[in-house]
Parts: structure tokens; sequence; C-alpha cells
């Protein structure tokens, strides 16, 4: 639990990880080119973007700094969490001459950059009120690990919804980033293009659902053009689990 306590963020951040991870494990090479709830994005480039926001985390734990670039909205306004280090270039590519950390498959370039990202901050040993370089603005590193909870795990809900294999961003996990989410994502009039605007879901829908509508994300599946009921099934009836290796 996020409760301000001075490795709440690194917690977090682990968890957020952990869900991440288990979001990423059916990809195929076959389901790369899905479409995802990021706009023009297809899972190719959703893996490489949220790559490149795992090796600007790793690079502040490490060298106390992030390097910034700029930022590169979707088609429809939508971009995904919340930019810790999108560094330019192409999202949909590789960088470093096709390959990232040794891989061009970017499923496995986001094992190995997670893993070593978890490692990165076990081994920190500086206290959580240390400030880190964000291009020209400090950050607390307790700051940073919860901003790359939130960007991490709702990008994991859009790998999930991807795959065809929804996975709810657990409940505890979901009602702490909304916290973070409402400390940092800018009111509805100021979002555009870095964030969508806040969707209205019911009053009892789940934190999940609650945290990505207020990220600009249909929790429902309607980003598929097809609207889904609360329960994930389409509104004809048919449930919402797709086989991830199926064509888009």
């Amino acid at each position: 639990m996020d409760d301000g306590t001075p490795n709440a963020g690194a917690a977090l951040l682990e968890r957020a990880l952990g869900y991440a991870l288990c979001a990423v494990r059916p990809v195929t090479p076959g389901a790369l080119e899905r479409p995802t709830p990021c706009g023009r994005w297809d899972l190719r480039a959703l893996l490489w973007h949220t790559n490149d926001s795992l090796a600007a985390l790793c690079e502040g734990v490490e060298d106390g700094y992030v390097a910034l670039g700029p930022a590169v909205p979707g088609r429809d306004g939508v971009r995904g969490g919340v930019r810790v280090g999108e560094r330019g270039g192409d999202p949909g590519r590789a960088p470093e001459g096709g390959t990232y950390g040794g891989s061009d498959d970017p499923a496995t370039a986001f094992r190995t950059r997670a893993s070593r990202l978890m490692g990165a901050w076990a081994a920190s040993d500086g206290p959580a009120g240390r400030l880190v370089g964000v291009g020209d603005l400090p950050l607390t590193a307790a700051a940073l690990a919860r901003t790359g909870a939130l960007e991490i795990a709702v990008h994991g809900w859009d790998i999930a919804q991807a795959t065809g294999l929804p996975r709810p961003v657990p409940a505890a996990l979901a009602t702490a980033l909304m916290r973070t989410a409402r400390q940092l994502v800018p009111r509805p009039a100021a979002r555009h293009p870095l964030f969508g605007q806040p969707l209205t879901v019911a009053a009892e829908a789940d934190p999940s659902d609650r945290l990505v509508a207020f990220l600009g994300r249909d929790p429902y599946g309607g980003w598929r053009g097809g609207a889904r009921d609360r329960d994930g099934r389409d509104r004809d009836g048919r449930g919402g689990a797709e086989d991830p290796t199926a064509p888009a």
C-alpha cells in the first residue's frame, strides 16, 4: 500500500511491474500488430514505448537523471499513463539499430528491462527523498517511483487489452495509483495532447475501471469499435477474451 512511508513508492513500483509482467506473458510475435487503447499505436509500438519508460526509470535510479524528448501524442490524444522518459524517435521501432537490450522482440525486451529495473531499485540504498533530475526539473526518488508505477501499470492494462485477455489492475494497486493519478494528471482542460479526457463510469465500478477511465480509457472495450458491458462482454453477449494469436 502507498501509505506515505519512505519506501512506499518503491513498493508501489514493484507491484506495478509484477502486474505488467503478467500482462505481457501471453504476447506472441503474431500479436504485435494488434490495436491497443493507445490510439495509433499497435502492440509493438506500445511495448517499445513502455520499454523506453522502463529504461528512463532505470536511468533515474542508477544515474540520478532522466533525459526527456518531445511528447508523442496518439491519434486520439490518449497518451497512456504519465510520460516519464519518452526520448523521441519512432515508438514502433526498436532503438539502437533495431534492438533493445540485445533483443528485437519488444516483449522479451520488456521482461529484461523490468527485471533490471526491479534489481536497480532493490540495490539502491539512497533515501526516498533524494532528488532525481527529470529534464530540468527535480523530482524525489519516491515521486519518480510512484509516477513510474502509474505509467507501467496502466500500460500493463493496455497490453492485456490488446492481447484479448483483459487483466484488471488489482484493486489495492489501482486504489493507490488513483491517488497518484489525481496528483499528477492535469485537470481536463489542460490534458491535451498527453492525456485523454476522463470518462464517466458507474458509481459501483471497480477500482481498475475507475483508474483507467480517469486516464481517458474505456474500461469496457469501446476502443475496439464495439462497446462492452461491465463484465467485459460484448453488448451482443459474447465473451471478452480472445485468442491472443488470432488476427486483430
